[in-house]
C-alpha cells in the first residue's frame, strides 16, 4: 500500500484527510481486465467517482487504459467531457426531455431507457443531419431503468432511422450474491434480448457479475466499486487493492473515571478508567448514527470502538488500550484504512461500501497519490 502522509500532522486540516491511491486503482481496472474473459471494461464514475473526485479518478484511468466511462446524469457527463475529450461518456439516466442538443454537443451517448427516449433521440439526430449512437438499457428483472423485453422486440423489428445502437445492456440485481437464482433468469433473459440485435454490443456484468464467470462478461463490462477497493462479492475474500485511507483528526484527549457515560443520550457507560480521543467527524462528514455503539477505528494499529452516539461533527474512541502519547489532539486515526478496511468500516457503519464512499463530506480534504 501506498498510503505516504504521516500519522500525526501538527496543521492537519480541521476535519480529516482522504488519501486516494491512484496507483492501485490503476492496479484494479487491470486486475478487472484481467478477469474479464476479453471483454472491455469500462469504469462507472458516477457520483464523482464515488466520492472520489471524477477528474483525477477518470485521468488516471484513462491513463491506465481505460476508454468508455459511465456516469449517472448529463451535468456529470458534460463535467467529465471538459477532463476526457476522446472518452466514450455514457449517461445511464436516461435522455431527459430538453437535453438532447446538450448531450449532442458534448458528444455524450444517451443509454436510452425507454421508446419515447428512442424517439426524441432519433427526432434530434435527424435534426442535426447525424445518425447519432445510443446504448439501449431493457430490463430484466430489476425492475427498475430499463424498456421492457416486449418493446425491445417493437425496436428490434423497427428500428430508428438516424440512431446507431451501439449496445444493448441490462443490469444485475443480485450479482453480489452468487448463488442467487435471479442472476441465471436474468442472464437467459438477456441472451433473448441480444439475439435481436446482432450489430451491437452486449453489456450485462457490473463488477460482481464479472466475476460470476464467463457467461456474463459479453463484450464490455460496467466496473464500479471494485476499481474502488470495495470487494465485489458478498462473503468471498476480496481481490481487489485499497484506494481509500480516511483519517480524522484527533481535536481531544480526556480521561474518565469507571461509572461515567459519554455521549448523548448516556447510551455508553464506562466499566473501567477510560482514556477517550474525540475526533473530527460525525454524521455531518458521512458517519451514519447506526454507527453508534458498532462503529471502530484504527490508532497506530489498535483496532478501537466508538464510544457513544455518533454526534454532528464529533465521534468519541475509547483508546484506552492504545499506548500512551499515541492519542494527543493533531493525531490522526484511520476511519479506513490498512487495519480497519472499507467493507468492515461500512459494515459497521450499517451501510454498503457504495454508500460510505459517495457520502462522504467534503469537509475532508483529498489528497492524491
Amino acid at each position: 500500500m501506498a498510503f505516504s502522509y504521516p500519522q500525526n500532522i501538527e496543521a492537519a486540516p480541521p476535519t480529516g484527510v482522504i488519501e486516494i491511491d491512484l496507483a492501485a486503482l490503476a492496479d484494479n481496472y487491470r486486475l478487472m481486465r484481467a478477469q474479464a474473459h476479453g471483454a472491455e471494461i469500462a469504469a462507472a464514475v458516477k457520483a464523482d467517482a464515488y466520492g472520489l473526485g471524477a477528474g483525477r479518478v477518470g485521468k488516471a484511468l484513462w491513463d491506465a487504459g481505460c476508454r468508455r466511462f459511465f456516469v449517472a446524469t448529463m451535468d456529470e457527463g458534460v463535467a467529465l467531457r471538459r477532463m476526457l475529450s476522446q472518452a466514450e461518456i455514457a449517461v445511464l439516466n436516461g435522455l431527459m426531455a430538453g437535453d438532447e442538443e446538450a448531450v449532442r454537443q458534448s458528444r455524450l451517448t444517451p443509454v436510452l431507457n425507454d421508446l419515447e427516449q428512442v424517439r426524441r433521440w432519433n427526432a434530434a439526430c435527424g435534426r442535426a443531419g447525424e445518425r447519432g449512437a445510443a446504448m439501449i438499457h431493457v430490463d430484466t428483472g430489476m425492475n427498475r431503468l430499463g424498456m421492457t423485453v416486449a418493446d425491445a422486440g417493437k425496436l428490434a423489428a423497427s428500428p430508428p432511422d438516424n440512431v446507431r445502437i451501439s449496445v444493448v445492456m441490462s443490469h444485475l440485481a443480485c450479482a453480489r450474491q452468487p448463488q442467487h437464482p435471479l442472476n441465471a433468469r436474468q442472464l437467459q433473459r438477456f441472451r433473448q434480448v441480444r439475439a435481436q440485435f446482432p450489430g451491437a454490443q452486449a453489456s450485462l456484468a457490473n463488477s460482481a457479475g464479472l466475476l460470476l464467470g464467463e457467461d456474463y462478461c459479453f463484450d464490455l463490462a460496467r466496473v464500479g466499486i471494485a476499481l474502488y477497493g470495495g470487494n465485489p462479492v458478498e462473503g468471498w475474500p476480496n481481490p481487489m487493492k485499497a484506494v481509500v485511507r480516511l483519517s480524522a483528526r484527533i481535536l481531544q484527549e480526556r480521561q474518565v473515571d469507571a461509572g461515567e457515560t459519554v455521549g448523548y443520550d448516556a447510551t455508553f457507560t464506562t466499566t473501567r478508567p477510560t482514556r477517550l480521543a474525540v475526533i473530527a467527524t460525525g454524521y455531518a462528514d458521512g458517519w451514519p448514527t447506526p454507527a453508534s455503539g458498532r462503529g471502530k477505528a484504527s490508532v497506530d494499529g489498535v483496532i478501537v470502538p466508538f464510544a457513544g452516539r455518533v454526534s454532528m461533527d464529533l465521534i468519541a474512541l475509547d483508546v484506552t488500550d492504545v499506548p500512551t502519547g499515541k492519542t494527543k489532539p493533531g493525531a490522526m486515526v484511520d476511519l479506513i484504512g490498512p487495519d480497519w478496511t472499507l467493507d468492515q468500516a461500512a459494515d459497521a457503519a450499517g451501510l454498503i461500501s457504495y454508500e460510505l464512499l459517495t457520502g462522504l463530506s467534503r469537509r475532508f480534504e483529498s489528497r492524491y497519490i
